[in-house]
């Protein structure tokens, strides 16, 4: 029996080639875009679930308050905090710290220097995390002091085989040397924590002036914890609540744990609550994609029931032998579903083609892998799911028609199958044009992040690692390279600027209110620094060298002054525990974070003892030939180091790389889903044509002009992309202020956005209609009333 279907199917389909090749061609778009969004999703919720205990892992979070402002929600944690974990909690089985952000070190064997990226953790890191190691054991491999375990790549970069790297001393940074005690396997891409190297957090915290990372008032360290298993997270977060403020007398701060499992997703909190954060871009795109997959199915139910009545005398001949009502929705949902598999087999190819544009769009590793069993659900389930979709109304209608009635040729679509299909047409444009919305916002989003004073010129800025024999020679070499032709500015600072990640809360100033917490960003820096980065001083001066000893003085922004309520800031004084610095100038505010955040207080001081950055400002159309005598200069200061640099616009365009992707992500696939709707106006339209050929001839024996028939075929068609438009344009405007309002600065939603959706709409419904409505109308009536 069923290969019985599957010949009708075929048939039907060769008989109709047009028709199928629109349907083909729709659900094809539709599949290559919904299951390239799909295995996108797939690999974002596979981040970090590889851990063979990740149901009982967690990362330590701190809720810090401060009066008048929001909560402060950061995974950066003190020292002490993991032994106290272990020692007060039953349920920790481990307490492992890391740090919080990553090293790049130069690893020195031979004659063989490498920068390698990596980070500092506690011995247990790989008992809890599931890094497999090659070569060494687990619990001991960083036992000691100066060992480090080395990723496979990296090991293969200097010896022949990875465990030749074992027992071998490397010299890092050319100071240290560190015993390779463990290969690695290289981490997964889908990891949040990348590194290439791991040695023990203990030789960083006992390291000549870190003593700071053992004091309960100060946060650079991740603690990570491994729990019991059944562990109550309600109960377990209200007894590790005030543990700091049980060690740290003063302190307003507040611990819960978080999943490792969802810390990449959830990473956005209000308090102690998750409240957005990456998930949101995947559900946002799983909705686009099910809109998609929608929108092509429309168009195979639209014009399955639009050409019923052509089949309506074969289901009454069918019924009249004896088919059942089953009988004929099996043939239909058949039809259906082969046209999805077909449809499949384009999507794949095509998902083939165009697989790798899609990876560097988004900075994936998605293959396409048909040994992976998931993998090969997900496209059957999608084939299917679509097959049954957009053929089950159009089987249930035409099983259901009345064999007497369509045999005697009276057969007549009724009002409801009218109405059905025309709410189908305007589903598909209300989607459409959603997508239009927000394509064109997110578009004007980024163009005001790109083109925003963010109160620092960013462009033309190269950033050199101050590290290896340049700490001691900075002066030197900043001499040097201020002599080179292009060179404008010179200066050093211990963070990005547009990237400030230092902060405190124990400031004080005269007649602070004492109730009054404000957390101000921290940002040491050498002289030059704000004529370097073309930050404007609004009040007093920036640091000079005329003015002797300036490390006992400040330079606040205007937030800072606003905060503080000080009038007059230049020469108050203010203090952070017992050191007293007075207040020298103002600078106009900068954005020292992302564009998500309001505008933070800032406090800068002249100390180049944390600088780890060196700033140099080029000028304009001259890169190629300072770079070359920058590389001499530095190569000549610090020769065991190799020379690398980039530049400040590149580290901004990272910030915003999601937004960047979601933007053209957006616009490609609104383009597609507006060309999927107007291919099922198009097999609508010409169908209609088809149906009023008769009708046209007679209108135009009897003098009716070629622009009222146009008129007449398109009117019907153009009021219903008219009603989507109507309807979509509220929405469009409730989604997107809510997707803007994650944005302290942003854009306006102009009226002239939607204006440009409607007006996009109406256009290509137009053009889309208007050739079979033009062919029609222009046609020799005498053909079509010959047969009269």
């Amino acid at each position: 029996m069923i290969k019985n279907y599957l010949k009708m199917a075929y048939r039907n389909l060769m008989r109709h080639k047009v028709f199928s090749l629109i349907n083909v061609s729709g659900l094809a778009l539709g599949m290559t875009c919904s299951i390239l969004i799909l295995l996108w999703v797939r690999d974002e919720l596979s981040v970090d679930r590889f851990h063979a205990d990740i149901d009982n892992l967690y990362r330590v979070m701190e809720v810090q308050s401060y009066p008048g402002a929001d909560d402060l929600t950061v995974d950066a944690t003190p020292g002490p905090l993991a032994e106290a974990l272990e020692r007060e909690l039953p349920e920790v089985i481990h307490a492992v710290r890391s740090t919080t952000w990553d090293w790049e070190q130069l690893f020195a064997y031979g004659d063989k220097v490498l920068k390698v990226n990596g980070r500092y953790a506690d011995p247990e890191f790989f008992e809890v995390f599931s890094f497999p190691l090659l070569h060494g054991d687990a619990r001991t491999v960083l036992s000691q002091p100066n060992t480090v375990v080395i990723s496979e790549t990296v090991a293969r970069q200097f010896f022949p085989s990875p465990e030749e790297a074992l027992g071998k001393l490397f010299k890092i940074n050319n100071t240290t040397s560190y015993k390779v005690t463990g290969v690695m396997q290289d981490v997964p891409k889908n990891s949040t924590m990348q590194f290439d190297y791991v040695m023990p957090v203990n030789d960083w915290i006992n390291s000549p002036g870190s003593e700071w990372l053992q004091e309960w008032g100060n946060n650079a360290l991740r603690t990570f914890l491994q729990l019991q298993p059944g562990t109550d997270i309600v109960a377990f977060n209200e007894k590790i609540k005030p543990l700091i403020r049980k060690y740290h007398e003063g302190s307003k701060t507040d611990l819960f744990v978080q999943p490792v499992a969802d810390m990449y997703l959830h990473g956005d909190f209000t308090g102690s609550k998750a409240s957005g954060g990456r998930v949101e871009v995947v559900r946002l795109f799983t909705v686009v994609a099910l809109f998609i997959l929608v929108i092509a199915c429309i168009n195979f139910m639209n014009l399955a029931t639009a050409r019923s009545a052509k089949r309506a005398k074969e289901v009454g001949v069918r019924k009249a032998i004896g088919a059942n009502k089953l009988a004929l929705l099996s043939q239909f949902m058949v039809e259906s579903v082969l046209v999805a598999f077909l449809a499949l087999f384009i999507s794949v190819n095509l998902i083939g083609i165009l697989l790798p544009h899609f990876n560097d769009l988004t900075g994936k590793f998605i293959n396409l892998n048909f040994s992976d069993p998931s993998l090969l659900l997900m496209l059957l389930g999608v084939a299917l799911l679509t097959g049954i979709v957009s053929g089950s109304y159009p089987a249930f209608f035409l099983s259901s028609f009345n064999p007497a009635v369509v045999l005697k040729g009276t057969a007549k679509l009724s009002k409801s199958v009218s109405v059905f299909r025309k709410g189908l047409v305007v589903f598909q444009f209300i989607l459409s044009a959603l997508l239009i919305i927000s394509t064109l916002v997110v578009y004007l989003q980024l163009h005001f992040i790109r083109t925003k004073n963010i109160g620092l010129n960013r462009e033309n800025v190269v950033l050199l690692p101050l590290e290896g024999e340049l700490r001691d020679r900075y002066d030197v070499m900043k001499e040097e390279l201020l002599k080179v032709p292009g060179v404008t500015g010179v200066t050093a600072a211990n963070q990005n600027p547009l990237m400030v990640g230092n902060s405190t809360g124990d400031v004080h100033w005269e007649g602070k209110d004492p109730d009054a917490d404000i957390l101000f960003s921290m940002l040491k820096i050498d002289y030059d620094f704000l004529e370097t980065m073309g930050v404007q001083v609004k009040e007093g001066r920036s640091f000079s060298k005329d003015y002797g000893a300036e490390e006992s003085k400040v330079i606040i922004n205007e937030e800072a002054a606003r905060l503080m309520q000080m009038q007059e800031p230049v020469g108050q004084w203010l203090a952070r525990g017992d050191q007293r610095a007075v207040i020298i100038g103002v600078v106009k505010d900068f954005k020292t974070t992302s564009m998500h955040d309001t505008m933070k207080p800032l406090v800068m001081m002249l100390d180049m003892n944390d600088a780890n950055t060196v700033f140099v400002r080029l000028t304009s159309g001259q890169t190629a030939e300072v770079l070359t005598a920058m590389e001499g200069i530095v190569r000549k200061q610090n020769p065991a180091f190799p020379f690398e640099y980039h530049f400040l616009d590149e580290d901004f365009e990272r910030m915003y790389k999601t937004e960047a992707i979601m933007g053209q992500l957006t616009k490609y696939f609104a383009g597609i889903a507006i060309f999927i709707s107007c291919l099922g106006l198009f097999g609508l339209a010409l169908f209609t044509a088809e149906q009023r050929t008769k009708e046209i001839g007679v209108r135009k024996v009897l003098g009716a002009s070629v622009a009222s028939i146009v008129y007449l075929l398109s009117k019907d068609f153009l009021k219903l992309v008219l009603i989507a438009n109507l309807i979509a344009l509220p929405l469009g405007w409730y989604f997107m202020s809510n997707w803007l309002n994650d944005y302290a600065d942003r854009t306006e939603m102009s009226w002239w956005i939607f204006a440009m959706a409607f007006v996009s709409t109406i256009i290509i419904a137009m053009f889309t209609l208007s050739f079979h409505a033009f062919k029609t109308a222009v046609a020799n009536p005498v053909n079509s009333l010959r047969a009269e």
